[in-house]
């Protein structure tokens, strides 16, 4: 939401911290309102308002439902758009519709599915080691390898498991990697690494759900077996 004292300010003039390039580029695009998403593609406003502000007029005139289908005529006539603008709106929507059709979410609910979804990875000759960013539904926000070869409590450091989780406002995880000996119990490393995530994810209120270990005909849950 755009600062009172800003409204009608041009973009340029914002401070830096207010405008909606700079802050994509320093903080992502998920710290982002629709708004100011929105205004990035505008690029530029209209008289009397800036991009943000025409923006948010847009999505409060036609909601965020109805606005992915509005028509070149909607916004060319009633909107007071141009028509490159507008052609360049549709366009990205259309874009947006395109890439996700198709597309499906997937939970997340037992090591076996995990087991499923790496089936590529039990053969493998060294260790991969991934973690499945998840929102507060189970659902797969994305997945990461975060490490490849012999995991020791070293090789995997909490950082670079929980750095993505909070980047991408994820509620909780589940772990996993691949044992190439074929055998999916777990090591020493293996339970002390686990000890060592589950207590940094406490810190930081992301839960790991699990940590499965899959093999090429077994996996091993350490949540079944108690030890998560």
């Amino acid at each position: 939401m755009l600062k009172n004292n800003h409204r009608g300010v041009t973009i340029k003039n914002l401070p830096k911290v207010d405008r909606p390039r700079e802050k994509l580029i320093h903080y992502g695009p998920e710290k982002l309102s629709d708004s100011e998403l929105f205004a990035i593609i505008l690029r530029t406003g209209k008289m009397g308002e800036n991009a943000i502000e025409v923006a948010d007029n847009l999505i409060k005139k036609y909601g965020k439902e109805k606005i992915v289908d509005v028509s070149i005529r909607e916004l060319t006539e009633n909107s007071g758009m141009g028509i490159t603008k507008s052609c360049e709106i549709i366009a990205c929507f259309e874009l947006g519709r395109r890439f996700l059709k198709g597309k499906e979410t997937r939970i997340y609910l037992s090591p076996k599915e995990i087991w499923e979804e790496l089936r590529d990875y039990r053969n493998q000759k060294k260790e991969h080691f991934f973690v499945f960013y998840l929102d507060s539904r189970n659902q797969e926000i994305k997945r990461e390898i975060i490490s490849i070869g012999s995991l020791n409590v070293n090789s995997v450091h909490p950082r670079e498991v929980f750095e993505p989780a909070i980047k991408c406002s994820a509620a909780q995880i589940i772990i996993a990697h691949n044992h190439p000996s074929g055998d999916a119990e777990p090591s020493t490393a293996d339970l002390v690494l686990t000890k060592r995530l589950i207590e940094a994810g406490r810190m930081l209120g992301i839960e790991i759900i699990d940590h499965v270990i899959v093999s090429k005909d077994s996996f091993y849950s350490f949540k079944e077996n108690s030890k998560a």
